[in-house]
């Protein structure tokens, strides 16, 4: 639940969950993202050129560091905030924008905060205002959509990609007639990284007919009309792309009655005029979600790798370590405020090729060894943590193992033998086999001991090594 819900989560937060029954956890994770207030605004929140120092160079580093700030803040959220930031990430890869197209920092953290405010809230509310966001109306050329020469790229993707999918009950004629009703965001200021306003001069308040409706429509008319003609089609869209995203990544699978949970799901989408929060309880509280064919089926995103890392893990991880995330993501096709088109990352498979496969076993390692580096004991403490109190003075190798392979994959390694393997890894030559026993005896074989041999550290830290690179470990 909290490697979907979030982006997994410290063994002291598993330990509280266990003994919770789903519906119990699932209202908790639910209202805590409900009430979560949003990140609060950075200084330069409202900047526009005019706050810039006039140096172009001096000026490209403000925003840089400023950028970079964001991304710090951001990241640090996803770690740490549950379903309200992995919802909101999952929303900027549907309502999808570019910082390198718009280039403005005041912007992104409108747009970002929009993000937060309705990533559990009302979606249809969500539509409009994210549709009036600086950073949307410059993406997608709304700024440039005039009444005496309308620009449909927004029109196009708010049914295409953003509410009914494509070519799901909307026409051309509709694309058209939408743009026309969209007009007239287009006043930018005159200083720049000003935020978009309406200039009434320039909409066209002309007659359009919309998804059958004809009247001389805006842009508030367009939200209205379009969720109360294709009220089904949005839900079961929208449904959809939740289920995939937070279950399975294929939802034409009848084997595990996905197109059934997508329908149900759908009518409670409806019958609450669009509140997200009950779909999601009702999704996350089923039995369908807990199902092990629904376990170790979504192939993580580089985000999923390293943040899941520093969360199963508990290593201690600063402003650099999170800019390293950020970074070592990018290098793997998963750049933050930047996916590479407006459809968004595919997900799943397409995280999976040759460079990105070597890729992500290389930049694993690199982190691993920066944690030992930075602190070797911190890897007893993941195994002592893993195996729990009552073991923590094991002498039994296959105890650590065990609790260190279940920690960190969905469901274990495939086969007896992989286990072997990674028993061979952690069993170093430097500990002679008779030294491990099935338990501690003081003057016994157990001369080995989880809580004080010297070696367990470089033990810990090789073993992680050897199961980053298995593929258990990309999946969850």
């Amino acid at each position: 639940m909290y490697r979907r819900l979030g982006f997994s989560a410290s063994v002291q937060t598993i330990n509280l969950a266990v003994g919770a029954d789903a519906s119990t956890l699932v209202n908790s994770l639910i209202n805590e993202a409900v009430t979560m207030a949003p990140t609060p605004a950075p200084a330069w929140a409202d900047w526009n050129n005019s706050n810039y120092p006039a140096d172009d160079d001096l000026a490209r580093q403000v925003r840089r560091a400023q950028a970079e700030e964001w991304r710090i803040s951001y990241t640090n959220g996803l770690l740490n905030n549950n379903l309200r930031e992995r919802l909101s990430f999952f929303w900027s890869n549907h309502l999808v924008t570019e910082l390198d197209i718009y280039d403005c920092n005041s912007f992104l953290y409108y747009y970002t905060n929009c993000l937060q405010r309705n990533a559990i809230g009302n979606f249809r509310t969500f539509i409009s205002e994210m549709g009036l966001t600086s950073a949307m109306l410059y993406y997608l050329d709304g700024v440039y959509n005039n009444g005496n020469n309308p620009n449909e790229n927004y029109a196009r993707e708010l049914y295409e990609l953003f509410t009914l999918g494509e070519g799901n009950g909307y026409t051309e004629e509709d694309i058209i007639e939408t743009a026309k009703a969209l007009t007239g965001y287009v006043e930018r200021g005159e200083i720049g990284c000003e935020q978009v306003l309406f200039d009434p001069t320039r909409f066209d308040a002309g007659p359009k007919t919309i998804l059958g409706q004809t009247g001389n429509w805006g842009y508030d008319d367009v939200i209205n009309i379009l969720f109360q003609q294709r009220p089904n089609e949005i839900a079961a869209f929208i449904c959809g792309k939740l289920y995939e995203f937070f279950v399975h990544p294929d939802s034409s699978d009848d084997a595990g009655n996905a197109q059934m949970i997508i329908s149900g799901m759908a009518s409670t989408f409806v019958a609450s005029n669009f509140e997200i929060a009950p779909v999601l309880t009702q999704l996350f509280s089923s039995e369908h979600f807990f199902d092990d064919e629904a376990i170790g089926v979504i192939i993580k995103s580089p985000f999923d790798i390293y943040l899941n890392l520093i969360n199963e893990t508990n290593f201690a991880y600063d402003n650099g370590t999170l800019l390293n995330v950020v970074d070592t993501s990018r290098l793997l096709g998963q750049e933050l405020f930047d996916p590479f088109d407006v459809a968004g990352w595919q997900r799943d498979r397409t995280w999976i090729n040759t460079n990105f496969m070597i890729g992500r076993w290389l930049s694993a390692e690199v982190y691993l060894e920066m944690f030992y580096q930075n602190n070797p004991q911190q890897f007893r403490t993941l195994a002592m943590d893993a195996v729990g109190a009552a073991d923590s003075n094991t002498s039994n190798p296959e105890t650590v193992v065990s609790a260190i392979v279940d920690k960190i994959t969905p469901k274990g390694l495939l086969t007896p033998q992989d286990f072997e393997n990674a028993m061979s890894v952690f069993k170093i030559e430097d500990v002679p086999e008779n030294y491990y026993g099935p338990d501690y005896i003081p003057g016994g074989l157990g001369l080995w001991m989880l809580s004080v041999s010297p070696e367990v550290p470089q033990q810990v830290f090789l073993l992680l090594m050897h199961l980053s690179r298995q593929p258990e470990f990309q999946l969850k």
